[in-house]
């Protein structure tokens, strides 16, 4: 944040707004930098270059791409339900289905909300689930059928971003089960954190929920289940926010541009590809 209490991609977007400016007039104006012109250049690049919503010409000239598209509300004011979900194993198409939920709302740089339950899923639980998660068949079949639970799931994801460590496994299970369950999907954005680590993170080869906690020296407790992962989830997403936040990521959409860029592998192997890690991450798939 910057002293006069704006983010500097705020102060950039309010100094465009007036028309085009060259790099080190930005450097100078919204970074308070001087010095050696390569190494204004390379402050700015860093701050704005990945943002499709500002755009350089050769000259070193920035400008807005969209005056409609200007930075969004900040960070911390923004609401995010971290969610982790168990089931029965395998996909949706095949019939499996949630049989533990959790959602943890992160908030103004803290965790502000916690909520979780057992569901019913209507079929039986294979036996290396059960030992995986510790949830045996009783406690299900003792809990509500996903159905008189929609309707808060719901209302704790709308409004929201939802996150999850992979979260398109867990956006799949939910949002069709909501879909099934009350007709209504939530029209929300959605962050993965696996996605975030890879980009923020690139050194950390593997980027499943065990590497990344460690990483960050979060501590799971009682993994495999929906509360314990959903919970160590938002404390990773916590870090991850403040790792965005120096490199002067400034609000959601910039957020999530971040976490959509992907690295490609050269001829030489010298950088990460878009797939790595995959065999590390699939395993949070139930």
């Amino acid at each position: 944040m910057t002293p006069g209490g704006g983010s500097l991609l705020h102060r950039a977007a309010e100094c465009l707004v007036g028309g085009p400016a060259h790099t080190l007039d930005l450097a100078r104006e919204v970074l308070g930098l001087s010095g050696h012109p390569g190494a204004l250049s390379q402050a700015v690049f860093t701050l704005l270059g990945a943002d499709g919503r500002f755009r350089v010409d050769g000259r070193g000239v920035w400008s807005l791409h969209d005056a409609h598209r200007l930075p969004g509300a900040p960070l911390r004011d923004i609401g995010f339900a971290v969610v982790d979900v168990e089931t029965t194993g395998g996909s949706f198409e095949h019939g499996h289905r949630i049989m533990e939920i959790a959602v943890v709302e992160v908030r103004g740089g803290a965790v502000v909300d916690e909520w979780y339950a057992l569901v019913n899923p209507g079929r039986p639980v294979p036996l290396f689930v059960q030992a995986l998660t510790g949830i045996r068949l009783e406690m299900v079949w003792a809990a509500p059928h996903f159905d008189h639970i929609a309707g808060e799931l719901h209302d704790r994801l709308e409004g929201r971003v939802f996150v999850a460590h992979n979260a398109a496994f867990d956006w799949r299970f939910v949002s069709t089960e909501l879909a099934e369950a009350i007709g209504q999907v939530p029209d929300v954005a959605r962050l993965c954190t696996v996605r975030l680590t890879r980009t923020l993170v690139p050194r950390l080869r593997c980027r499943n929920l065990d590497a990344v906690s460690a990483h960050f020296e979060v501590v799971i407790h009682q993994r495999h289940r929906a509360y314990g992962d959903a919970l160590a989830t938002a404390r990773v997403l916590l870090r991850l926010l403040d790792e965005a936040t120096v490199r002067g990521v400034a609000d959601l959409e910039a957020l999530l541009s971040l976490a959509r860029r992907r690295r490609w592998r050269s001829r030489r192997g010298g950088a990460v590809t878009a797939a790595h890690g995959r065999t590390c991450h699939q395993v949070e798939a139930f």
